[in-house]
């Protein structure tokens, strides 16, 4: 009897060829398909080669081909001793459209925090972001508190500073200017 869905395949060579080229056809795709969703979801850099038992070749890349390939290459130490100049240029290149991945990143979330650019933002991104407007804002009134804080601890610093040299000046004109108050408290009388 025969059951809908997928069941356990053998893995072993198909020995039917048409069996085999239509598997092979559904397979590869699949296989292409998945490296796709694979860039898309997760931002990663995906490049993939398939050859055919007839040698024809297929592929994907989610950024240049040779460029990943040649990052690959640089990652497991498969250099080509005769081309120092192109492996440093090549190694330059990925640090550039690395940091400017990095720039983009950074100029987006800038412009989310600014409340721009948020129509491409899910609910769960949105709630994340006004989380961290939260905190920040949180963070701003706390500086805010401290500064004013300090600001009127000084001003009654100088408010009393001021009324000690008032009470001094006062002194002095009751006593005289020749500070006979402080004559008089020095020798005990």
């Amino acid at each position: 009897r025969s059951t809908m869905g997928r069941g356990k395949v053998e893995l072993k060579r198909i020995e039917n060829s048409t069996s085999r080229q239509v598997t092979f056809s559904k397979r590869k795709n699949g296989l292409l398909k998945k490296a796709f969703e694979l860039s898309i979801l997760c931002e990663a850099e995906v490049a993939l080669l398939v050859f055919s038992p007839s040698g024809k070749a297929y592929q994907f890349a989610s950024h240049d081909m040779d460029r990943t390939i040649a990052r690959y290459r640089s990652e497991i130490g498969l250099y080509d001793t005769n081309s120092q100049g192109f492996r440093t240029m090549e190694v330059w290149r990925n640090e550039i459209e690395d940091l400017q991945r990095t720039v983009d990143t950074l100029e987006a979330k800038h412009k989310h925090l600014a409340g721009e650019d948020l129509a491409l933002l899910g609910m769960k991104e949105l709630k994340q972001l006004e989380r961290q407007l939260r905190i920040g804002v949180e963070r701003v009134r706390s500086k805010k508190r401290r500064i004013i804080s300090d600001h009127i601890n000084l001003l009654k610093r100088k408010v009393k500073l001021h009324e000690m040299h008032e009470a001094e000046a006062g002194i002095s004109r009751i006593f005289g200017a020749d500070n006979a108050f402080p004559r008089l408290y020095s020798s005990g009388a």
